[in-house]
């Protein structure tokens, strides 16, 4: 009997240090707040986690998670492009310019089933288009034949966290790893830091069997 009890605790706390590599260490705060939709009147409760600077002058992203997965999956289905495939082994760049009226960027994405790896990076570059464009690659270490890649190479893997080691005009402001966005819509906004181009990574790199179906939602707001 106290072999079990001994065998059943190792186990809790084998699990417990697994679950420390599917993320980052927390953010030091973490607040929840109450929305009321205009559309129908319900509720919508989200947190929202409030990471500190890494950096003087460089504004940290704001990242909140809903449980309103059903509405939020509903309406990106019926946009445009609201609705894409992420398959097995590929690593998805959505590219955002600044926007002239704008000040901040802001985010939402969800997931069937399974989870995906979601990062950000900033290209101090100067804007000529406010178009978004989507970039696909089979790895996160390979370079696009008619783009050069923002990364020199990747350490780590998405399970822990992957760090990219950026090339000079290139900033990170959140580091890939994986997300449970078949559990919860995950969003956030992050305020420009100037003119440049967001780099927004969608990494399916880790899953050699599965696609992922992506509800994705980027804007700008001033």
């Amino acid at each position: 009997m106290v072999q079990e009890e001994v065998v059943k605790k190792l186990l809790e706390e084998q699990e417990q240090d697994a679950l420390l590599f599917l993320c980052p260490a927390q953010p030091e705060s973490l607040d929840v707040l109450m929305i009321q939709s205009e559309s129908n009147g319900t509720v919508d409760v989200v947190k929202v986690e409030r990471t500190p600077s890494e950096g003087e002058g460089k504004a940290s992203p704001t990242t909140w998670t809903s449980a309103n997965l059903r509405e939020f999956k509903h309406r990106m289905a019926s946009e445009k492009h609201g609705l894409l495939t992420v398959r097995r082994g590929e690593v998805m760049t959505v590219r955002v310019p600044t926007h002239p009226e704008g000040k901040r960027l802001c985010w939402e994405f969800a997931t069937d089933d399974y989870d995906i790896g979601f990062g950000m990076y900033f290209d101090w570059t100067p804007v000529t288009s406010t178009a978004v464009t989507l970039q696909v690659s089979e790895s996160s270490d390979e370079e696009d034949e008619e783009t050069e890649s923002p990364w020199h190479g990747r350490e780590g893997d998405v399970e822990r966290g992957s760090v990219y080691r950026l090339r000079s005009r290139y900033g990170e402001i959140m580091q890939v790893c994986r997300r449970d966005s078949h559990r919860e819509v995950q969003a956030g906004s992050h305020e420009y830091p100037g003119e440049g181009v967001y780099l927004l990574k969608l990494d399916n790199s880790y899953s050699l069997m599965r696609n992922k179906t992506l509800y994705f939602h980027v804007y700008y707001s001033s």
